[in-house]
């Protein structure tokens, strides 16, 4: 744990809180009886990321307007992004889960491993208040913060969609274009955006492409996807 603790940048006062972030819910399942398992940490935890993130992108792009900050934000707190980090500090070697969950890939698996970095960035919030979990997110994304900064990072709203989906369902996205007008010179195109019979998102373009990334890009900042994306994980037993 002490080498753990130096990784993540933190000692903790209270041991006790990064065992329980570490701590995966198939402990419980396995032992047939109730346990205390990260769940609550980690839905403290998304918070926590969301908002130190959002404080250090605001201070770091002081021109940048709230559409740029929150695709910003987007791509540091996705699935993908988290489970890039906690790989690259070997969290999956700390996970504490049922032996059934480690022999089906559950110590590489994302959505554990983003979900598990997000209980820790919970428990450092109660440990030792905001400030040591602004210094903990500082010290983890500092390359992503440096990527992105440096415009490393591409806005891909289509693949960043697919890769939601894709997390917790194998149920394929819709694209559609619903609507052309205007001379061959100058066509509009309308497109929209479904999942599993939902209408997630609209947009418009002067080409198909760019009709299809706007819609994407509306469906990314729909609230409706996170409560799709929320279901569709407990149905399969995964978070996006």
């Amino acid at each position: 744990m002490d080498t753990l603790e130096t990784i993540l940048g933190h000692t903790f006062r209270d041991p006790a809180l990064l065992q329980l972030a570490l701590t995966h819910a198939s402990v419980g399942y396995e032992n047939q009886r109730p346990l205390p398992d990260n769940q609550r940490l980690e839905f403290l935890g998304d918070a926590v990321l969301q908002l130190t993130l959002s404080d250090l992108l605001y201070r770091q792009l002081p021109q940048a307007d709230e559409g740029v900050l929150t695709k910003a934000r987007a791509q540091l707190v996705s699935t993908k992004a988290l489970a890039r980090i906690a790989r690259r500090i070997g969290l999956g070697n700390h996970l504490r889960m049922g032996r059934g969950e480690e022999a089906n890939g559950g110590r590489d698996r994302d959505s554990s491993l983003a979900d598990t970095l997000e209980a820790i960035a919970g428990a450092i919030h109660l440990d030792s208040g905001s400030l040591a979990a602004q210094r903990f997110a500082e010290h983890l994304f500092i390359n992503d913060l440096a990527a992105l900064l440096h415009g490393s990072f591409e806005s891909n709203p289509k693949g960043q969609l697919q890769e939601l989906i894709q997390s917790v369902s194998i149920s394929p996205l819709v694209y559609q274009i619903v609507s052309e007008c205007g001379p061959d010179h100058a066509k509009n195109f309308i497109a929209t955006v479904s999942w599993r019979g939902t209408m997630l998102g609209t947009g418009n373009g002067r080409s198909k492409k760019e009709a299809e990334v706007q819609a994407a890009q509306a469906a990314l900042d729909n609230p409706v996807l996170q409560m799709q994306l929320r279901t569709a994980g407990e149905e399969s037993g995964q978070q996006p």
